[in-house]
């Protein structure tokens, strides 16, 4: 395990007891990471800070044979032994190099591209290093041409349902409602937890988003990240946000690009096709994780979230993510809606031949709506689920399985 390491860095000197229970929780990416580093010379996770990618990347490198070096680009420190990057990837070739926070020092891509290059010359073509970012479009851009055939990205997503009733106590009703960044859900109590997500809400608008480049007033910032929360899950007028804000309609749609960009939001496309309908043709817009949209709603307790009226739609984007975030490779994700009222929460396409459409209720007994049976009709969806609160598994209607969301997760395992 880590323990055995030769870690290079004083990282984790003082653990709280919510990143010792973090790595006990085994994440649904460890083993794809690993299995990546058999392949690539490198691999990139791409996730919002806190989200536990360190913790990640040091427990997948306890379970490699090859001694590893980490290295936190944010510490001076740390940055410094990198003064003559070419000399330090020369001198510890053959060892996994944990690079974090690489949107810190994006002159090494470059670099990197030499170290592999000598590497695969010396015999080492895979597992060199594991890259972690905060970020994602611009770690990709800066990475595609120097790395490409060289790296494989994974994105990493807040603890899903799964991994917490594998590795904890807690509920899933307590993970809708602290969502899924580990210091907040494993709190211990829902008051710390609140503190904890306010506090990450302030610094990512006061010091991180400003440290990345893009100069714009956090209480600006703030205003859309609130708006968005009051409509989560809904269609976004980009022109009335942008009224709202005091700025031009393409300003706020680069705002909502840049939280995007941090993985802190989600466009969820809807679905086209050919198939003589009107269509809606408006993403979908989600924060990613139900704790911060809570937290910026100030919805502190199940009690007050249970008598919002965000509860629904809350409810819908944290069934969304832990969805998407067990669905296997080479799956896509829409909403479908028409003019006509045919309308379906969410869509998993594998293939023209397998598509699974998805309803979401918060009901304990789940009705299905006549727009989900359109919908699947036009799409010709495959597959017909209603995902709701309850535990059981029961046929709904023809060709229509109600289903938890613990079951729907182990579904798309398969």
């Amino acid at each position: 395990m880590v323990e055995a390491l030769k870690i290079n860095s004083i990282y984790l000197v003082n653990r709280t007891l919510s990143v010792i229970i973090a790595r006990m929780i085994k994440r649904y990416a460890q083993d794809e990471i690993i299995q990546l580093l058999t392949e690539f010379s490198a691999v990139g996770i791409l996730g919002p800070r806190q989200i536990g990618k360190t913790t990640l990347a040091l427990e997948v490198a306890g379970h490699l044979a090859s001694e590893a070096i980490y290295l936190d680009l944010e510490s001076p420190s740390e940055l410094s032994k990198l003064d003559e990057p070419e000399q330090f990837f020369e001198l510890n070739t053959g060892k996994l190099i944990i690079l974090d926070e690489i949107q810190r020092a994006p002159e090494l891509f470059s670099i990197l591209r030499g170290a592999i290059d000598r590497n695969r010359r010396k015999g080492h073509s895979t597992g060199q290093f594991l890259i972690l970012g905060s970020a994602s479009l611009d770690l990709i851009r800066q990475s595609s041409e120097s790395l490409a055939g060289r790296i494989a990205y994974i994105e990493l997503s807040g603890l899903n349902v799964i991994e917490i009733n594998k590795g904890s106590k807690i509920t899933s009703d307590q993970l809708w409602l602290r969502g899924g960044f580990p210091d907040s859900v494993l709190a211990k109590n829902d008051s710390v937890s609140m503190r904890w997500r306010a506090n990450f809400i302030s610094t990512y608008l006061e010091r991180d988003i400003p440290q990345l480049g893009p100069r714009i007033p956090a209480t600006t910032l703030r205003r859309l990240w609130t708006m968005l929360a009051h409509s989560q899950s809904t269609q976004v007028n980009i022109a009335k946000l942008g009224a709202n804000l005091d700025v031009a309609a393409p300003t706020a749609k680069r705002y909502i690009d840049l939280l995007e960009d941090l993985l802190l939001i989600r466009s969820l496309r809807p679905w086209f096709g050919n198939i003589g309908k009107r269509l809606v043709k408006t993403p979908k817009v989600y924060i990613r994780d139900s704790g911060l949209t809570h937290a910026l709603l100030n919805i502190s307790n199940l009690n007050d979230l249970m008598g919002h009226p965000v509860v629904g739609t809350s409810w819908e984007g944290f069934v969304i993510e832990n969805l998407i975030s067990c669905a296997s490779v080479g799956a896509t994700f829409w909403y479908y809606r028409t003019s006509a009222g045919a309308e379906i929460d969410l869509i998993i396409e594998y293939s023209s031949r397998k598509k699974i459409a998805i309803e979401i209720k918060r009901s304990i007994s789940p009705k299905v709506s006549k727009g989900f049976y359109l919908g699947c009709d036009d799409i010709g969806a495959t597959d017909r689920f209603v995902v709701y609160a309850g535990d059981d598994q029961y046929p709904l209607a023809k060709n229509i399985t109600a289903i938890s969301l613990t079951k729907m997760m182990h579904v798309l395992e398969n």
